[in-house]
């Protein structure tokens, strides 16, 4: 039997590889296309980048950059951040982005999701789901990098956006970002037993014990990103990924 898929989410800023802690303090891990052809040795399943830097807000998807990606990557590979029309979506198939991911778009114009599948499939579309949880443990949807409340109720947004025409939702627990401390898996369990499409969890993972939790949660791939590039308690900067029989054991 197949392992479920596990995938590197990696962070891009002004160009480069970043990591942060709970949607801040942006720590520099490198150069993006290094870490690419480190995974493509690993044979990673897929990888996923998200940009959060402010040019992506105002300009769109830095689409030199990706280009480069794309020639290099051996493995399928999506993109998120800046993405606001139904060009720029055209532009990223167009590169070889088998997998546009969709966030504040997905709140301030839901109609782009449906262009989006409408011009791909479904299997093309990703919408990321950033959640906070309050202080009375309620979650909210955010989106701008999590600085907005969106005051969505995630478990109604996934299945709106499902509706929409998304294929997987990635899911991304703002307070658990960087922590390695493990997945929300209440956040996991609600919103996977909501919809009918699969759910990627992010947010928190920091040993393989971790993904296994959120896919024994309901997900259907577990994103990492601090547990494939640091290394040690003191986050030396390393980019690793198990190998094929770690994660046969992790998931049989």
């Amino acid at each position: 039997m197949l392992h479920a898929r596990v995938i590197p989410c990696l962070l891009l800023r002004n160009g480069g590889l970043v990591k942060t802690v709970r949607f801040d303090e942006p720590r520099y891990v490198g150069d993006p296309i290094n870490a690419v052809r480190i995974f493509n040795e690993k044979e990673v399943d897929e990888l996923v980048f998200l940009d959060i830097s402010a040019r992506a807000a105002e300009t769109g998807p830095n689409f030199e950059l990706l280009a480069d990606i794309a020639s290099e990557a051996f493995m399928p590979f999506g993109y998120g951040g800046g993405v606001r029309t139904i060009d720029q979506v055209k532009r990223l198939y167009a590169l070889g982005v088998e997998k546009v991911i969709i966030n504040s778009a997905a709140v301030e114009q839901p109609g782009l999701v449906t262009e989006a599948a409408s011009l791909a499939g479904i299997s093309g579309v990703v919408v990321s789901i950033d959640v906070r949880r309050n202080w009375r443990g309620r979650y909210s949807v955010h989106t701008r990098s999590g600085r907005h409340d969106a005051k969505l109720d995630p478990v109604e947004h996934a299945q709106e956006m499902e509706k929409r025409g998304a294929g997987e939702i990635l899911l991304n627990a703002i307070d658990r970002d960087g922590m390695m401390e493990g997945y929300d898996l209440e956040l996991v369990r609600r919103v996977a037993q909501a919809v009918s499409i699969p759910v990627v969890a992010a947010g928190g993972a920091g040993s393989c014990s971790h993904l296994r939790q959120a896919v024994d949660a309901g997900a259907s791939a577990a994103a990492a990103g601090s547990m494939f590039v640091f290394h040690g308690k003191h986050r030396a900067v390393l980019i690793t990924y198990p190998d094929y029989y770690q994660l046969e054991a992790i998931f049989k």
